[in-house]
């Protein structure tokens, strides 16, 4: 499991150029403006279609009492206008709440586009680690207002790998960590995703992996077994195991020949093993 380290610690400064300004992602105090929320016009290429109005009406509530803590970024639309950029709940959870002015960073479309340009070109960088890859495509998606599929032609990747990396910001915290330190692979860390609505078996199966150096094929058979049922500690080991009684003893009947039980995620595999051609002929005779 040896790869080169990269250091999501770093932060996702680190990504961009030191020679791009990155206050579009960053609170600049001295840039913060107070706009209308009447004069700002909403996004019409915001991916999120929908906004759910229980959230809207809580985070108003929180602005109430808080403010807006996070200011909006825009950029000029003419006549006294702006084009919303990003933060379009806050936007209309301000409305809510009956803010006559929201805090906003007014950017050129120009000065948007040089940094989106730069992050782009740093998420294609061949020494980030899955992680900080994750990192940097969810914010083109949230403070550029890109769609995965549009980030995804932009770095020449294919939808399903996007979403793939990006899911990884689900991990919980542990599992981030061990991915972030190298303690565990992507592919482990898919596996742990494949249980998120069992916290509790994420949590043992990433300790049997760190513990036990378990390889993905086996974390995967793991997750087999715990979705076909076999939730309790040791029905599911002995579930995922590739050998068991029965493949002992069909071991003793073919000459000590090995045999594994391969899961998949729709049955499996029964395989027999051989070194030689001599060993295949013989097990193919005591099977006939």
């Amino acid at each position: 499991m040896s790869m080169a380290k990269t250091g999501l610690g770093r932060g996702f400064d680190a990504l961009i150029p030191k020679n791009v300004d990155t206050v579009v992602l960053f609170d600049d105090q001295d840039r913060i403006q107070k706009l209308a929320p009447a004069d700002i016009i909403p996004n019409p290429n915001q991916p999120r279609e929908h906004f759910d109005e229980a959230a809207l009406v809580q985070l108003s509530e929180s602005i109430k009492q808080y403010g807006i803590l996070q200011p909006l970024v825009v950029t000029p639309h003419g006549a006294g206008k702006y084009a919303l950029v990003a933060g379009e709940r806050r936007w209309r959870a301000a409305q809510l709440a009956g803010l006559d002015k929201v805090p906003a960073i007014i950017r050129t479309t120009k000065e948007l586009e040089q940094l989106e340009i730069a992050i782009v070109e740093n998420v294609q960088r061949v020494d980030l680690s899955a992680l900080e890859q994750a990192v940097s495509i969810e914010k083109l998606h949230q403070q550029f207002n890109m769609t995965y599929e549009s980030i995804a032609k932009r770095l020449g990747k294919a939808s399903s790998t996007v979403n793939n990396i990006v899911r990884l910001l689900q991990l919980p915290e542990a599992a981030r960590k061990a991915l972030q330190e190298e303690k565990i692979s992507e592919g482990h860390a898919r596996a742990i995703l494949a249980l998120k609505d069992m916290p509790e078996k994420q949590e043992e199966l990433l300790m049997l992996i760190v513990k036990h150096g378990w390889p993905v094929r086996q974390a995967e058979q793991f997750v087999v077994s715990v979705k076909e049922g076999f939730r309790e500690t040791k029905q599911t080991r002995e579930r995922m195991s590739s050998e068991t009684p029965a493949t002992k003893q069909l071991s003793k009947r073919l000459g000590n020949a090995p045999v594994h039980i391969r899961r998949t995620a729709r049955g499996g595999k029964l395989e027999i093993s051989f070194k030689t051609d001599e060993d295949l002929e013989r097990i193919l005779a005591s099977l006939g």
